[in-house]
């Protein structure tokens, strides 16, 4: 039952439709139609500027975050049992589905990256803090947001995996699937990226 309230729970939080709410409520804009056409932080820099850019950032990271401590605040198990991770687990995957899937915009969202940060800073803050400082690393020196979140996710499993050595099969599991799906939600930029095509941004620049 834990399994299914909680990752119900995230799934609606993840859905929170940040950067379209905040498009539409101050600009009468609605990023998906402008730019990358993507509902997440990234174009809202891009289409609207820093500071709706940096709002909807932090609140997709929160809400990631929020969706993971739930089980914990709600006394579903003690912090770092297994019984308490595994209901993390579903409703961490749960949020990011509902970010890139969400139910209140048409189930049209984003790529899931800042939502999967605030998930991983729930689960593992030590790996999330690599992954960011990895990200920054990337972008500041080649100005390309997509190549950064792309490192940053490749890493990510590797760090449970390897430096961290988890014994949670769940984790590592679901690093993986993480790591996959971020990937995956970047094949455009990949090929772009390849073909020396991919637009480079600065994040606080409006």
């Amino acid at each position: 039952m834990d399994f299914l309230i909680f990752g119900l729970t995230a799934y609606l939080l993840g859905s929170i439709p940040t950067a379209v709410w905040v498009g539409k409520a101050w600009y009468d804009i609605d990023v998906r139609e402008h730019g990358s056409k993507n509902a997440g932080a990234t174009n809202t820099f891009r289409v609207l500027g820093t500071k709706p850019g940096t709002i909807v950032l932090s609140v997709d990271i929160v809400k990631g975050f929020f969706a993971v401590m739930l089980p914990f605040l709600f006394g579903v198990d003690e912090w770092g049992s297994i019984v308490l991770l595994n209901v993390q687990l579903v409703a961490a995957l749960a949020a990011v589905i509902g970010h890139v899937l969400p139910l209140f915009a048409g189930f049209n969202g984003g790529k899931g990256v800042a939502t999967s940060l605030g998930v991983i800073i729930g689960l593992h803050p030590m790996a999330a803090g690599i992954c960011v400082l990895l990200f920054m690393i990337v972008f500041i020196l080649s100005k390309y947001v997509s190549l950064g979140a792309i490192v940053a996710a490749v890493t990510f499993p590797l760090l449970i995996t390897f430096y961290f050595k988890s014994d949670s099969h769940w984790l590592i599991a679901f690093s993986i699937v993480l790591s996959a799906a971020v990937i995956f939600a970047h094949k455009k930029n990949i090929k772009r990226l390849l073909a020396g095509e991919e637009n480079k941004m600065n994040l606080f620049k409006n």
